[in-house]
């Protein structure tokens, strides 16, 4: 496995805690931290965390497997451009019209984990925290698609959990941070962070590109080489 790509993805992590926090806070803030002891509020969080990273592994086992049979050599360069193309237009929608493009699947599926993850709210205990935090995990964002593709290019299942997870381990410190500490942040710091996100999704997507069109950038472009030679399925 590529250091560089593991990298990648605990990078990505550290990238979309900005997003995360403008996105996933009013479920972090609405959790019920404030039921438990004081001494066991921290392993509170620290649980819930545990468990959206739980999810994002699981959902990186399943990419790896699926890619190690369908993103086969120069495709996954292709796959790479065109997705961070995707990306590119989704982030410039949002900041010119200031609103989400939405799927009607996935908003049928947003709505169904809202409600599961509404009645958990009203109860209490870490294991409760720990099955929010993997509820949290499923919810729609354009940020964890983006690392599950990451995770597609993997090669190998392992490969793409251990992506997945440090892709997780990288939206830990922020993700804690407004959860522990959430009457801290103002409504006003939180939608600053909002709207920085695309800017940093618009910056993933050139680099997705950059990375799809072999332009011999050391640690960009020389990956899909890597992977293209030791990815050939053989059936002998």
């Amino acid at each position: 496995m590529n250091p560089q790509f593991l990298i990648s993805g605990l990078l990505l992590g550290l990238i979309s805690s900005i997003h995360c926090v403008g996105m996933c806070g009013p479920i972090a803030f609405a959790l019920p931290i404030q039921l438990l002891p004081k001494q066991q509020q921290p392993f509170g969080v620290l649980l819930y965390n545990v468990g959206r990273i739980f999810t994002y592994s699981l959902l990186g086992l399943a990419a790896g497997i699926i890619g190690r049979f369908l993103l086969v050599g120069a495709f996954q360069q292709w796959f790479s451009i065109l997705f961070g193309i995707t990306i590119l237009l989704v982030s410039i929608h949002t900041m010119v019209l200031r609103r989400s493009m939405h799927i009607t699947a996935l908003n049928k599926w947003y709505n169904a984990l809202q409600f599961f993850i509404a009645r958990r709210l009203r109860q209490q205990g870490l294991f409760t925290l720990f099955i929010l935090g993997m509820a949290n995990g499923l919810l729609p964002c354009g940020m964890v698609y983006l690392a599950i593709t990451g995770a597609l290019t993997a090669a190998a299942p392992e490969n793409g959990m251990l992506y997945m997870l440090l892709y997780g381990l990288g939206t830990l410190p922020a993700m804690f941070t407004i959860t522990y500490f959430r009457y801290s942040f103002s409504l006003i710091f939180r939608n600053v962070f909002k709207r920085v996100g695309p800017v940093f999704l618009i910056m993933v997507a050139i680099l997705l590109i950059l990375r799809g069109m072999n332009l011999n950038i050391p640690g960009v472009s020389p990956y899909f080489y890597q992977q293209a030679d030791n990815t050939a399925i053989s059936c002998h």
